[in-house]
């Protein structure tokens, strides 16, 4: 056998490793950087004083380490919000959403997943809070971990798992007092994550509302656009006040939907949308609810989606043994102890490791499964 050689890429990149002493103990990237020059580090204390100038008199205010249910020093150079949304990007669940479900079990390559929809959410929430002089990264934070409680299969997995749960399984709820406890977040995030959902009590701060706001504007424009490149509805269907008040493309109903949030909030002080903006949101989504959430392809996905997660979790509750972490050793099975554990368990999986377990541990063909899911892959 021939001996293996680097090629003259892989040579030039490893010749990188060490960087480019730049004088003093300093290192470049590269040896051309332009460099900073002189130049006034503000550290976290600085910047939470220009908090004061900045953002509005109605912002939420960084300060200090953050009000958390673990008391910790504060970061010499993050605000504590910054480590919020910092913690929530680094953190398991945040990642697990890539492979959870947005609309459809499992999305095609350019669909979107409960991962891209919460960058989504982020995106037009921010350009509100900036645009409002709210407090941007608070807002983000919000954003980024909204759907984090969510469990596999989109919101069908709220219909298999409540039965499990007293008050039943909302992943707002989830979310926040559940998967994203561990994190030590900031009560102000906790919050918004906590009652994103419009069926919750109001968020406390504008900066969560705002948040509220933008997951419904979201998942309404993103999800009819993979509607209609799937090929289950079309623009042309649209009700007339949507096509006339905000268009047809996702860009022009967002840009359109984000100023009538900035006019509204400039207007009348208050997080919302001009009445007509917000009767066109409720148009489009209505018909997604219509034409693309409770069309039939969708609801035996939800209905399959609905016998796994229940199949699982009864069969860890009644096998403890079976879920990962040293603290489940000696729980016996059936208890109730072992049901919430079962369903915490169950409730973290991505849809196709869900699908998976059910095969290898139920013994389900792949017939049984949601429609559109790969094993797989």
């Amino acid at each position: 056998m021939e001996p293996v050689t680097a090629s003259e890429r892989n040579q030039r990149w490893a010749s990188t490793m060490e960087g480019h002493l730049a004088g003093g103990a300093v290192r470049l990237a590269h040896p051309d950087d332009a460099g900073l020059g002189p130049i006034e580090v503000l550290d976290r204390e600085a910047r939470e004083a220009a908090e004061g100038a900045a953002l509005s008199p109605h912002a939420t205010r960084a300060l200090g380490a953050g009000r958390r249910a673990r008391e910790e020093a504060p970061d010499p150079l993050r605000t504590c919000f910054e480590r919020d949304r910092d913690r929530l990007l680094h953190s398991p669940a945040f990642r697990r959403l890539a492979g959870k479900t947005q609309v459809f079990v499992f999305p095609d390559d350019h669909q979107r997943t409960r991962l891209t929809h919460a960058l989504e959410v982020a995106q037009v929430a921010t350009a509100v809070a900036r645009a409002c002089r709210l407090n941007v990264t608070l807002t983000e934070a919000i954003a980024l971990g909204h759907d984090c409680g969510h469990g596999p299969g989109g919101h069908a997995s709220e219909d298999a798992l409540s039965p499990y749960v007293p008050g039943g399984f909302d992943h707002a709820v989830w979310g926040a007092d559940v998967v994203v406890a561990p994190l030590n977040l900031c009560a102000e995030t906790l919050d918004g994550i906590r009652n994103h959902s419009w069926s919750r009590p109001a968020p406390a701060t504008p900066e969560g509302a705002v948040v509220s706001w933008a997951d419904r504007i979201a998942y309404s424009c993103h999800d009819l656009e993979d509607a209609v490149q799937a090929g289950i509805v079309t623009y042309d269907l649209l009700p007339a006040l949507v096509r006339e008040r905000v268009g047809t493309s996702r860009s022009s109903q967002l840009r359109a939907f984000i100023g009538a949030m900035v006019e509204a909030a400039a207007t009348t002080g208050r997080v919302g949308m001009t009445e007509d903006h917000a009767a066109a949101l409720a148009e489009l989504r209505s018909f997604n609810y219509e034409r693309v959430y409770l069309r039939p392809a969708s609801v035996r996905q939800s209905q399959a989606v609905v016998r796994v997660l229940r199949a699982l979790v009864e069969h860890y509750a009644d096998r403890p043994n079976l879920l990962p972490g040293e603290h489940l050793v000696g729980i016996p099975g059936g208890s109730d102890e072992a049901l919430e554990a079962a369903v915490g368990y169950v409730a973290g999986m991505t849809d196709r490791y869900a699908c998976q377990q059910a095969i290898a541990h139920l013994g389900w063909a792949r017939e049984d499964l949601p429609e559109g899911i790969d094993v797989l892959r």
